[in-house]
């Protein structure tokens, strides 16, 4: 596979960002299996982002010649009070992470799962992170933090800033030549980009994904001082707010009612939650194609790429009610694998979803 073949499949959506192109490039002609990692906190039940989205991308990747790694972040997740810092409980919901991606495709033999767990327990790691925290002020791990503010950034345990160090840490300790994140995390890629030359190390290509849209509209939290990353990361889908979320082993009868329920403006693109699925879940290339079944008098169904239907949509031509059943139906077809996978499985079901 050719070079541009392997960059169109790492750039393939939801992939939102390259940190940089060139540098891909030039990583990919030169090393014939470049490591990729992205890490997850196994806190409670995956939902399209966590789950499918995220099995699409590494799917992506794997195609693409890439060897990739999943951080089961077990400790980071501890650190962020998840199930009460219940590790035993942290651990189930990490096995269960692998369950739904390899139930949603992703083949367990071309990818390496790590425990955080196997990482902490080694000298190196510590006096890895010690390395990267001499290199970085106070200054620079705030700017790292998911939130803005000085007032709420003191007021967070110190552990907290703890955690840019781990991410930081985590990259070169798992041999990352891409750090394939979420934009919510871009700013741990970038310290590592800038703190790793300084330790004699490597600045990896950084590589983030979009953040899938919550079914209840867009918000604005000051999660950034980006105006449109902060609605990006302030409207997130999110397990520990389930009005928000479809879950990757929802009931089709579930899916089509949070589905019709959903914020959905007609005649609106920007922060419209059903067409960002559409977009960086259904049609993924502009190639690809989705039927919507309009009535009759609606102009009866029509087949559109991504282009066609961004541009209908506009002009009132698709109403929001057939789009979302167009939607709905898709998310069904693709969860298919994942819900079967889970039939049988309430009580773990149960038992994740008390996760904090």
């Amino acid at each position: 596979m050719d070079v541009d073949t392997r960059v169109e499949l790492i750039a393939r959506r939801p992939c939102e960002e390259i940190v940089t192109p060139q540098e891909l490039r030039e990583l990919l002609a030169s090393k014939d299996k470049p490591v990729a990692y992205n890490g997850f906190e196994p806190s409670g039940l995956m939902h399209l982002g966590t789950g499918l989205l995220s099995a699409l991308k590494i799917m992506d990747l794997v195609r693409a010649g890439v060897r990739y790694k999943v951080l089961l972040a077990t400790w980071h997740a501890w650190l962020n009070n998840k199930f009460g810092g219940d590790m035993e409980k942290i651990r189930i919901a990490a096995k269960y992470f692998i369950e739904g991606w390899t139930a949603l495709g992703v083949d367990p033999s071309a990818v390496e799962y790590v425990m955080a767990d196997d990482l902490v327990s080694r000298s190196e790691y510590w006096e890895t992170l010690l390395r990267v925290t001499s290199r970085v002020t106070l200054n620079h791990v705030v700017r790292a933090l998911p939130i803005m503010g000085r007032t709420q950034s003191e007021a967070l345990k110190f552990g907290a800033y703890i955690y840019p160090m781990m991410q930081v840490t985590d990259i070169f300790m798992l041999g990352a030549d891409i750090a394939q994140l979420g934009m919510d995390q871009r700013k741990a890629n970038m310290l590592a980009k800038e703190v790793g030359p300084t330790l004699g190390l490597w600045s990896p290509v950084a590589v983030h994904h979009h953040l899938l849209a919550g079914l209840t509209g867009p918000r604005k939290m000051g999660m950034d001082e980006n105006e449109a990353l902060d609605a990006q990361i302030s409207s997130k889908m999110s397990k520990s707010k389930p009005d928000t979320a479809i879950f990757i082993h929802d009931s089709p009868e579930e899916i089509r009612s949070k589905i019709r329920k959903a914020y959905c403006p007609e005649r609106v693109i920007e922060n419209n939650p059903i067409v960002d699925y559409v977009q960086h879940l259904i049609l993924r290339d502009d190639t690809q194609t989705l039927l919507v079944d309009r009535p009759p008098h609606k102009g009866g169904p029509i087949e559109v790429t991504w282009p066609e239907l961004k541009t209908l949509y506009l002009k009132g031509e698709i109403h929001p009610l057939d789009l979302k059943t167009a939607v709905a139906e898709s998310l069904i077809k693709m969860l298919e694998p994942a819900r079967k996978h889970f039939a049988n499985k309430e009580e773990l079901i149960k038992q994740l979803s008390l996760a904090i």
